[in-house]
């Protein structure tokens, strides 16, 4: 009697390894990728030859990020819509920038954990890189208004700034915005949050527990990864309202790319960055997932199986760089001064 409950159990272990082997290979197969244990591989994933990432780079890059000298009021810094303690968002419906301006096309604040991953940066794709993206809010009027000439004579009026360019780039370094924005970037490009889900698509079959498991088999089978897919789950231009309109499409104008493209939002750290979709309208995630199913894939989730896909979302919740605020250089007395008009 013992031999055959012994065997029983032998079995019922191989099945439920291979049940998680087959589901390792079937996330794969719809193309979900995880973040590479190994800090080499992930380089490799994020780095610049270029414009290598180092380590002065990317500490000269976390207090121009957290500063708010670089925006025209003096008050606004990258860090305000893209908190790092809140997700890399701001936790409202749109963004508000310069002036107390609401943004004017009621766009949310999309975050900037594991964004060196998108392959188009804003949500109508219009940047293809981080360096890129980051010069826009900078300059743009309803965010932090600085026109590129204020930033970089604010940034150069200040020695240790100065200095700190020099030891990151040489001492010829031209500090100009370009260079300042591309710095910014070099930072974020840091910011990835690995997750329980990477150790299971890495091959630890342990790190998801049956219900997660199940989850991500539903999200899977609904057909989620037809738009959420890649290493960050998101991050590409997909067509969106596929099957019906978007209940909240009103709010706002935006509509998209030339061809209606929108951006898909990563769904790493998904539990952090209410509220959802582009203008920020619905803030409790088992309605996202049923909105989602409606608006692009044309079927009715359940109650239950939104229930069961936001299990597995909650996988996808990762450990944070840990990042301390800054001392940032003082100002000197040539520093343009701050202009809240």
């Amino acid at each position: 009697m013992k031999k055959v409950v012994s065997l029983t159990i032998c079995l019922l272990g191989a099945s439920t390894l291979f049940a998680s082997s087959s589901l390792i290979t079937k996330a794969k197969d719809n193309g979900l990728v995880g973040i590479p244990s190994s800090n080499v591989e992930l380089m490799k994933l994020i780095d610049d030859k270029k414009d290598p990432i180092t380590k002065e780079k990317v500490e000269l890059g976390k207090k121009l990020y957290f500063d708010p000298r670089i925006s025209k009021s003096g008050l606004i810094s990258c860090n305000t819509c893209h908190n790092l303690g809140l997700g890399g968002a701001d936790g409202i419906s749109a963004a508000i920038g310069h002036g107390w301006t609401a943004n004017p096309h009621h766009l949310n604040s999309p975050t900037v954990y594991n964004s060196v991953f998108f392959k188009a940066q804003f949500w109508d794709g219009r940047s293809p890189h981080l360096a890129d993206q980051a010069q826009g809010p900078v300059q743009a009027g309803p965010e932090m208004a600085a026109p590129a000439s204020l930033v970089e004579q604010r940034i150069n009026s200040i020695p240790e700034y100065v200095n700190e360019f020099k030891t990151a780039y040489g001492k010829d370094v031209k500090i100009d915005f370009e260079k300042i924005t591309a710095t910014i970037a070099t930072f974020e490009k840091k910011l990835v949050t690995p997750s329980k889900f990477d150790d299971f698509l890495n091959g630890n079959e342990k790190a998801l527990n049956d219900e997660e498991k199940k989850g991500l088999a539903l999200f899977i089978d609904k057909g989620c990864t037809t738009c959420h897919t890649g290493i960050a789950l998101g991050g590409t231009m997909q067509p969106f309202q596929v099957a019906s309109q978007y209940k909240f499409m009103n709010i706002g104008d935006f509509k998209g790319d030339k061809n209606g493209m929108v951006k898909t939002p990563t769904l790493r750290n998904i539990t952090e960055t209410a509220p959802y979709f582009h203008n920020g309208q619905i803030w409790a995630l088992n309605d996202a997932v049923k909105e989602m199913g409606s608006v692009q894939l044309g079927i009715e989730i359940s109650d239950s199986d939104a229930n069961e896909i936001v299990t597995f979302l909650k996988t996808l919740k990762g450990v944070k760089p840990d990042i301390s605020y800054p001392q940032l250089p003082e100002s000197s007395i040539d520093t343009a001064r701050p202009d809240s008009k």
